[in-house]
């Protein structure tokens, strides 16, 4: 037999957060860091769980009429300066291209770091009459961001992601897109991700550059920080305007059309890392999991076992799961927390004594719960099974969502909580100057209004005016 290689041990979540997810991200094959600094390699596990998500998503994206394009790479300069808000709050962190092998080129091109003013130009070609709304569009791809602190998933200078854009003929038709689109987020964050979350409109200091109005799924973590997950963006008319998109309405008259944008990147694997995992490393939500059960032979020497252990994988492959056999020499342990560390949600145990009594071992990740099982009927039971081990870590998410959601009427217990991290809940009056001191004596950043006032007191934690405006606060990723 091979010498056995031992799992790596994984420093504890409440040692060193950081170097946790550090070492997760790296002890689970995730992903590898490439020479161009801030810049990860997808390794194939962690591309097998990016292309479940995708494939969710893209699903759910085509159920309400969206069609998928490809935009180029590369924006020319005078392109990206046609909306000066725009180009304003991206120039920091936007890559150039200056040569196109050895000759300079007359004019510089910004690699892409989201696509708003590429769908313009062709919006601008392509719209006449309102015969020719709404456009709803989706590309997958990736974007380049300079940014100068990096961490795999959170924030790299390169990542994959989706970006919704969308064109209407109405402001009001625009508002129920971008709408629409958070509460898809939302339904996938939850019920697919098993993440907590609140949603709600950002204030104006933190929406998107040129967006008239930001709304965003707000995820809570672990450690108490929030991790802004998905974000759905209404542009009004000012990108139409200064791209020169109009269209001729059903009286006649010319108009200018009404945009929205929207994405949800690979940083949403962090979030589920952070959310899920434990110190033996990765708990995957079944749903979106590469691997939904791993079957590990016990014994596996002796005759029989391999034989009823690929039946077996067959069986469930055959039901419409994700199943992993192990064959490998390696000993069960070195197996089992090989897999625990993977966060594969269910593990399958099948030796001698177990093919006697028509049974297997079922071992679940999130709890550690190991019992008996039927072969006969596995199938379904191991359904059922990976049904509710996704409605348990949900519910674990959500409890960790309110245990760390508190409330403060004044500046002093706001400054008295913050320490503790998790959400703050207050009520804001609304000016930017409020915000901004807060900001500076908490630390905290405004995190979403909610679409519903949810009354925390009746007067602003920061000056005492009388207002029904609720604010969430919290440190974020």
């Amino acid at each position: 037999m091979a010498a056995e290689k031992k799992v790596e041990q994984i420093t504890a979540r409440d040692v060193d957060f950081a170097q946790w997810y550090t070492d997760v991200v790296k002890k689970a094959e995730l992903v590898d860091y490439s020479s161009v600094k801030g810049c990860v390699i997808l390794r194939p596990y962690a591309q097998a769980l990016w292309e479940n998500i995708r494939d969710i998503l893209d699903g759910m994206f085509k159920a309400t009429g969206h069609e998928n394009v490809a935009m180029p790479l590369f924006i020319p300069e005078s392109l990206l300066q046609k909306e000066k808000d725009h180009v304003a709050g991206f120039a920091p962190e936007v890559a150039w291209v200056t040569h196109g092998g050895t000759e300079k080129l007359t004019e510089r091109l910004c690699v892409r770091p989201t696509s708003e003013t590429l769908f313009c130009e062709h919006y601008a070609h392509i719209i006449q009459s309102w015969r020719d709304l709404p456009k709803l569009y989706n590309q997958w791809c990736s974007v380049v961001r300079w940014e100068k602190t990096t961490r795999p998933f959170l924030r790299s200078r390169e990542f994959w992601w989706q970006e919704g854009h969308t064109i209407h003929a109405t402001a009001e038709e625009a508002e129920a897109e971008t709408r629409r689109m958070l509460e898809t987020y939302a339904d996938f964050a939850e019920n697919d991700l098993a993440l907590g979350l609140i949603k709600g409109r950002k204030t104006d200091s933190e929406k998107f550059a040129g967006a008239e109005h930001t709304y965003t799924i707000e995820c809570m973590m672990h450690d108490g920080k929030a991790l802004q997950s998905g974000t759905s963006h209404y542009f009004g008319d000012g990108f139409a305007r200064a791209f020169g998109i109009q269209f001729t309405d059903k009286s006649n008259a010319l108009r200018y059309p009404f945009q929205t944008s929207w994405g949800m990147s690979t940083r949403i694997i962090g979030g589920l890392i952070m959310t899920h995992g434990d110190d033996s490393g990765l708990v995957i939500p079944p749903r979106v999991a590469p691997i939904q059960a791993v079957v590990i032979p016990i014994a596996a020497h002796k005759p029989g076992v391999l034989d009823a252990a690929r039946a077996l994988a067959g069986t469930l492959r055959a039901a419409g799961l994700r199943v992993k056999l192990d064959e490998s020499d390696q000993s069960p342990g070195w197996k089992f927390a090989e897999y625990e560390m993977k966060g594969i949600p269910l593990r399958i145990e099948l030796g001698p004594r177990d093919i006697e009594q028509g049974q297997c071992v079922l071992a679940r990740r999130d709890t550690g719960e190991k019992r008996p099982a039927p072969l006969a009927g596995l199938p379904e039971a191991a359904k059922a099974l990976l049904e509710e081990i996704q409605a348990s870590l949900l519910r674990a998410a959500r409890a960790n969502l309110a245990a760390r959601t508190g409330t403060a009427s004044t500046l002093d217990e706001m400054k008295a909580l913050a320490p503790e991290g998790g959400f703050i809940k207050t009520m804001w009056c609304g000016d930017a100057a409020c915000e901004e001191k807060v900001r500076e004596v908490t630390g905290m950043k405004s995190r979403c209004v909610p679409f519903a006032p949810e009354h925390v007191g009746d007067t602003c934690v920061c000056c005492g005016k009388k207002t029904d405006t609720t604010l969430y606060w919290g440190f974020q990723y």
